[in-house]
């Protein structure tokens, strides 16, 4: 079973990107993160596409912000949208759906941003994953936890620690946060098959980020440990970061059981540009 995380950044915005890319990885799963279309058009947009393609859709959208989704073509049974006993800011947000395929309980998650710490946003992203991690801790022993987490667990997981230091996604209570989360069992696949390479699944639009390789990992599969033990390959699809009109943020791809392009590397295409330390950094500004 091939299952893959992406946040699209509006899947409107991305959808002559994202169907060749189902055609061409060919993945069982697939959890979205940043639709930005609340479920009724979701499923006029999408929805024949999707049906022709053998995917079975379950959707916790809103109208321009936000919006999860899972796509299934290996079942999709007791979808539940929404993460029971999340803050809200102030309102509940559309960050999480949650559905059992192929006998994996699978999470596709949208971790608020949390802006600047200390802030309200900042306390409401520390909220946010305690619930997260309350919810995980009474899932089915076979799971798996996909999507935009905000927060590089390491410093080996952005390019430049200084350029970050003091910032959001790198600050000391939201890695507690994660660890605690990941202390539930859960293991963080493509770090444990990939523990000592540059690998990183989003590059801000501007100032050439991307093709200077000055990224982050934020985009994260973490599964328990009867599902990791069954992880073949694992990877960040770079190509579909490539091009006109991509996502800031890349697929991560983990297959189980089998690995139908073998055990290909961590990311792929490799970056061909040596990392260099720039004098500044942006980190990501979505909701």
């Amino acid at each position: 079973m091939r299952i893959a995380t992406w946040n699209v950044n509006s899947v409107k915005q991305r959808l002559p990107r994202l169907l060749p890319w189902l055609d061409q990885r060919q993945p069982d799963v697939v959890c979205l993160q940043e639709t930005k279309l609340a479920d009724d058009a979701f499923a006029r947009l999408l929805g024949d596409e999707l049906a022709s393609r053998g995917y079975a859709v379950g959707l916790h959208g809103e109208a321009r912000w936000n919006g999860v989704a899972i796509l299934s073509r290996a079942g999709l049974d007791d979808v539940e949208a929404g993460l029971p006993g999340a803050p809200g800011f102030p309102a509940p947000q559309a960050r999480a759906v949650s559905a059992t395929c192929g006998g994996v309980r699978v999470h596709s998650v949208y971790v608020p941003n949390g802006r600047q710490p200390g802030s309200a946003h900042y306390q409401y992203k520390l909220g946010w994953l305690a619930a997260l991690h309350d919810v995980v801790a009474a899932a089915p022993q076979d799971a798996m936890v996909c999507g935009d987490m905000n927060v590089a667990p390491a410093d080996a997981d952005v390019f430049d620690p200084d350029a970050y230091a003091g910032q959001t996604h790198v600050t000391p209570p939201e890695r507690a946060a994660l660890a605690r989360l990941q202390a539930l069992g859960l293991r963080d696949v493509v770090r444990d098959r990939w523990p000592r390479e540059r690998v990183f699944t989003y590059w801000d639009y501007r100032a050439g980020m991307f093709h200077r390789d000055l990224g982050m990992r934020i985009d994260l599969v973490l599964a328990t440990a009867p599902v990791a033990a069954r992880v073949r390959a694992a990877w960040v699809d770079r190509q579909a970061r490539k091009g006109t009109g991509p996502s800031d943020h890349a697929p991560v791809i983990v297959d189980l059981d089998e690995a139908p392009d073998g055990d290909i590397g961590p990311v792929v295409p490799p970056s061909s540009t040596p990392a260099v330390r720039p004098g500044s950094v942006t980190l990501p500004q979505s909701q």
